[in-house]
C-alpha cells in the first residue's frame, strides 16, 4: 500500500467526515427500515458478523438483517441468489443495498472504509495465501473496486457454494483488491463511489444482468 497523504491522513479524515455526514442525514431512513425488518419477520433489525479488518484484526460488522434467524453456528456464511432464508422486505434491502447502511457506524468508528476491500470471515482469510494478506493492510471498505460482480447469481447454481466461491470468486475477487491495494488514490476513491451511487440509483430498475461479469475479471460490488 502506498504511503501517502491520503493513505495516512487523508482516506481517514474523509472516511470520518463523510460518515458522520451520512449518519445524520440518513438517520430517518435508518430508523424506518429498523422499524420495518423488526415489525416485518422475528428477530433484531441488525445483522452482526465476525469479519476480519485491516492488520487481521476482527470486528462486527453491521447490516440491517434480511434473512430469517438461524441458530447459533447454524447459518450458512454465503448466499446465493434465491435463497429462501431471504425474506420479502430482506430481497428489497438487498437488491438497493440498503441493508449495508448501518456499516456507516463501522466506518465512523475506524472498522471500516468507505472504498476498501470487501472485509471477509475469518474462516477465509486464514486461507489467505502471503501475497493475498496484503489486502488486509487496508481497512475493508463499505463498498470495493468490484461494483458489479455479481457473486449470488453466480453461485446460485452450483452444488457445492462453498468449493466454487473459495476457488474461483474470492481469488478473483482479491486479485482487484489487490490492484487497488496497489494504487489507493483519493480520485480512485471518488470514482467508486460515484460508480457505486449510479448503481444504486439504477439498482431497483434493473432487471437481472444479463451481462454478469466472469470469474477472473470482477467488477465492483458492495458485499456478500
Amino acid at each position: 500500500m502506498p504511503q501517502t497523504f491520503y493513505t495516512k491522513f487523508g482516506k481517514r479524515l474523509f472516511d470520518t467526515l463523510a460518515s458522520a455526514c451520512g449518519l445524520i442525514v440518513l438517520s430517518p431512513l435508518l430508523v424506518l427500515v429498523a422499524i420495518a425488518v423488526r415489525l416485518s419477520s422475528p428477530g433484531p433489525a441488525i445483522f452482526r458478523q465476525l469479519r476480519t479488518g485491516r492488520f487481521e484484526k476482527p470486528f462486527y460488522i453491521l447490516k440491517f438483517r434480511s434473512m430469517r434467524p438461524a441458530p447459533a453456528d447454524k447459518g450458512a456464511l454465503l448466499t446465493a441468489a434465491g435463497d429462501p432464508r431471504i425474506t420479502p422486505l430482506g430481497f428489497w434491502l438487498r437488491k438497493t443495498k440498503i441493508d449495508e447502511l448501518p456499516q456507516l457506524l463501522n466506518v465512523l468508528r475506524g472498522d471500516m472504509s468507505l472504498v476498501g476491500p470487501r472485509p471477509e470471515v475469518p474462516l477465509y482469510t486464514s486461507q489467505y495465501t502471503q501475497r493475498q494478506k496484503r489486502v488486509l493492510l487496508a481497512r475493508p471498505g463499505i463498498t470495493s473496486p468490484q461494483i458489479n460482480f455479481d457473486e449470488e447469481g453466480l453461485m446460485a447454481s452450483r452444488p457445492d457454494k462453498e468449493e466454487f466461491y473459495l476457488s474461483e470468486i474470492l481469488p478473483a475477487k482479491l486479485e482487484c483488491d489487490l490492484a487497488y491495494c496497489d494504487k489507493i488514490h483519493f480520485f480512485t476513491d471518488l470514482k467508486i463511489l460515484f460508480a457505486t451511487i449510479a448503481q444504486l440509483l439504477l439498482r431497483p430498475f434493473s432487471a437481472s444482468p444479463s451481462n454478469r461479469p466472469r470469474t477472473g475479471a470482477p467488477q465492483p460490488d458492495i458485499n456478500p
